[in-house]
């Protein structure tokens, strides 16, 4: 993957863009400060142009919004301020919420929710519609991430339909991992409640068979937290909406950042994933023309 993020051609036309989802760790654990310098060195060096931050607090979103970030919060956040937060380097168009409320239970996951923010790019790409989705994390909560993944892809659904939009991209740290109902729906490998969509899901379709696990015992601040049992997990994903042809857009590089230390602080007890989206040769649909 390239080192750069994805630059407009010389006309002004978008071909391509940078996507990043990363859950960044709470500030109040874990050296906050260290840890969020070496953040801001690396998305500095990785240069994404959308932006998905889990477990951030609130009083970072200045830092954020002046770096040049544009903002998208989530609806809800905990007592003590954490919440996510979707970014990106050019401006958003319309923003609609969804706090994720689906049982009784979701009151103790107290920053559930997720945010669908149109981001207008100019041709040839046209409008991408982000869902930057985060349910509810204990390990026994898989109705209600069931029931949250319903929720936000009807939210996608109701923006889409509302305004064109050319592409979607679901991302987030979703909290189950691929094999989950909650996975399983989103990647249209089964239905929920009569309900079918399809997601391509990047780190496969760029490294099929690999389990790129984004939490687990290998990092330190993992074996250091409140799951120090756990097994590895690929959590946080990235997803690229289907219609009827496939995928609208082609996953041209999708990486695993920030899993090793950098000057020895590692940055988070998660990993964050990566991916370069671009158009594909020519549209889903339609037979390339001969030449």
């Amino acid at each position: 993957m390239a080192a750069e993020a994805v630059a407009e051609t010389a006309g002004g036309g978008v071909h391509s863009t940078r996507v990043m989802t990363m859950n960044v760790l709470a500030p109040q654990y874990a050296d906050p400060a260290a840890r969020r310098a070496v953040l801001a060195r690396e998305l500095h060096r990785l240069r994404p142009d959308v932006l998905a931050l889990q477990e951030v607090g609130r009083d970072e979103l200045p830092a954020l919004a002046g770096d040049g970030w544009h903002l998208a919060p989530h609806p809800r956040w905990s007592a003590d301020g954490v919440g996510a937060v979707l970014a990106s380097r050019r401006p958003f168009g319309p923003v609609t919420a969804d706090p994720l409320q689906v049982t009784g239970r979701t009151a103790r996951t107290e920053w559930c929710g997720a945010v669908a923010a149109e981001l207008p790019l100019p041709e040839p790409f046209g409008t991408l519609l982000v869902v930057h989705h985060k349910p509810s994390w204990p390990y026994d909560y898989e109705h209600e991430r069931e029931l949250q993944a319903l929720a936000a892809t009807r939210l996608a659904e109701q923006a889409a339909a509302a305004r064109p939009v050319r592409h979607t991209v679901l991302l987030g740290d979703l909290d189950a991992t691929p094999d989950a109902a909650s996975l399983r729906f989103l990647r249209g490998l089964q239905t929920l409640d009569g309900v079918g969509v399809c997601f391509q899901d990047a780190w496969s379709a760029v490294h099929p068979g690999e389990p790129g696990p984004t939490f687990g015992p290998g990092n330190p601040l993992v074996r250091q937290g409140d799951m120090p049992a756990v097994a590895d997990r690929r959590i946080d994903h990235i997803l690229v909406r289907c219609g009827s042809h496939g995928p609208t857009l082609r996953v041209s590089g999708c990486e695993r950042v920030l899993v090793q230390p950098v000057d020895g602080v590692q940055a988070s007890d998660h990993y964050g994933l990566l991916a370069d989206l671009t158009l594909p040769d020519h549209p889903p649909g339609r037979w390339a023309l001969q030449r």
